[in-house]
């Protein structure tokens, strides 16, 4: 009976110091990943900033103002959820496109984001 508390005592030792090693691995991950990749402020050129409103954005925040648009106006193809019907304003940032797959918006994004060195 004396090793069965042992054995489960020890376990319950490993478990507290697994839970408190990863809780701070991802809270320290956390706070150095703010401010980069995704999320980093990068300035836009002139045709996204007229649609965002501002001359600096992050990619994320560019995407989720792109799809509240898209909703606002309903330019979803109702056959197919997938595919955006683009109006005149997203046609400048698109490439003159008249429509787009909803995974290739962030790609035609990604020349509207001037890289500073």
């Amino acid at each position: 009976m004396m090793a069965t508390s042992r054995v489960l005592g020890t376990g319950r030792g490993l478990i507290a110091v697994a839970k408190a090693s990863s809780t701070s691995f991802a809270s320290s991950s956390a706070s150095n990943t703010s401010g980069a990749g995704l999320m980093r402020m990068m300035p836009v050129s002139p045709q996204l900033g007229e649609f965002l409103g501002a001359s600096e954005s992050s990619r994320t925040e560019a995407v989720k103002k792109i799809w509240g648009y898209i909703k606002l106006h309903k330019l979803q193809n109702p056959a197919n959820k997938r595919e955006i019907l683009c109006d005149e304003k997203l046609k400048r940032i698109f490439a003159g496109k008249d429509s787009v797959g909803m995974f290739e918006i962030t790609k035609l994004l990604s020349p509207h984001f001037v890289k500073s060195h």
